[in-house]
């Protein structure tokens, strides 16, 4: 049986959906990462019956906002000397660029490369975001 100690200093991104978490870690970069990284899957959730969580032993500028819009219900520990010393609850944002990439072919930011991909939020619930130059819907399943 393998254990996972507790990381000295880094991050910990908790309360994954199962099966996000190798999506996630693969973004990230971790799967080519030179220092100790943890990614476990489906393990046992009050909150979400099963979910993935990732520890960095290392400090990582992440953006933060990528993560909320691939999963809204991630809290990110900042740990240090083996402390939580800053807790995070993520939501989706309300604006995002270059993230979502608009699927209509007819939109401006198809034909025209420099144009800035930027989408806002017009269904929370449902994780819908619009095309800002055509209105055209992404879900999140089309990042």
């Amino acid at each position: 049986m393998v254990s996972i100690n507790s990381i000295r200093k880094g991050i910990v991104i908790d309360h994954i959906k199962a099966g996000l978490g190798m999506k996630i870690f693969k973004y990230l970069g971790l799967d080519t990462a030179n220092y100790t990284v943890a990614l476990i899957m489906n393990a046992p959730s009050s909150k979400l019956n099963m979910k993935d969580m990732i520890k960095i032993e290392n400090e990582l500028d992440i953006d933060y906002t990528v993560l909320g819009i691939l999963d809204a219900s991630i809290t990110i520990d900042i740990i240090e000397d083996e402390k939580i010393v800053k807790k995070l609850k993520l939501q989706l944002p309300l604006n995002v660029e270059n993230i979502i990439k608009c699927k209509n072919p007819r939109c401006v930011t198809s034909v025209e490369n420099y144009i800035t991909q930027s989408f806002y939020l017009s269904d929370r619930e449902n994780s819908e975001y619009r095309c800002a130059y055509c209105d055209e819907a992404s879900n999140l399943e089309d990042i």
